[in-house]
């Protein structure tokens, strides 16, 4: 049980570490992009599936797409997207210029960044609760004991609070992270 606890609460930074890196915090990183999704061939795949992405400088993303006529698509999925970057159309790919952080930016940001701390807890949370309600469960069910539901719960509650533990600071090393001028 506590394997499938740890399991569940691993997903949730691994979820979070995802979101924190789309974040752009004024230099180019891939993953800022690697999410987006672009339409191609009828159906919605991540950028990542139908492009090559890479970084020549801190300061610019190229996008250098597997199939040339999805570039007319893959630049409208960026202009719709909450980056808020104009692509660069070169022909055969696209350059995404990184503009300077504003103070303005960089507090919008922030403001994200505890928007997607808190829905991190809120997901701990209700892992916490699932599983102790499995715990409560198993003892009104008499398959364990009442001590054996007290260390249960413990050994919950202390994964839950390394977890949040993780999940704050993290936060708090992105928002550092953006700040920073």
């Amino acid at each position: 049980m506590i394997t499938e606890l740890q399991s569940q609460l691993d997903k949730t930074i691994d979820h979070l570490k995802t979101k924190l890196a789309t974040l752009q915090a004024g230099k180019a990183t891939p993953t800022m992009v690697d999410e987006i999704q672009v339409e191609n061939y009828g159906s919605m795949m991540p950028l990542k599936s139908v492009a090559n992405i890479s970084c020549p400088d801190n300061k610019t993303i190229k996008i250098e797409p597997w199939d040339k006529s999805s570039i007319g698509a893959i630049a409208k999925a960026i202009q719709e997207s909450d980056l808020g970057i104009n692509p660069q159309n070169m022909g055969d790919h696209l350059f995404l210029p990184i503009p300077p952080m504003t103070e303005e930016r960089r507090k919008k940001l922030v403001k994200i960044v505890k928007e997607e701390e808190e829905t991190a807890k809120i997901s701990v949370r209700n892992i916490r609760h699932d599983f102790l309600k499995k715990v409560k469960a198993q003892k009104d069910d008499n398959e364990i004991s009442e001590d054996e539901q007290k260390k249960l719960e413990k050994d919950i509650q202390e994964k839950i609070d390394e977890t949040n533990k993780k999940i704050a600071e993290m936060a708090k090393n992105k928002e550092t992270d953006i700040m920073k001028v």
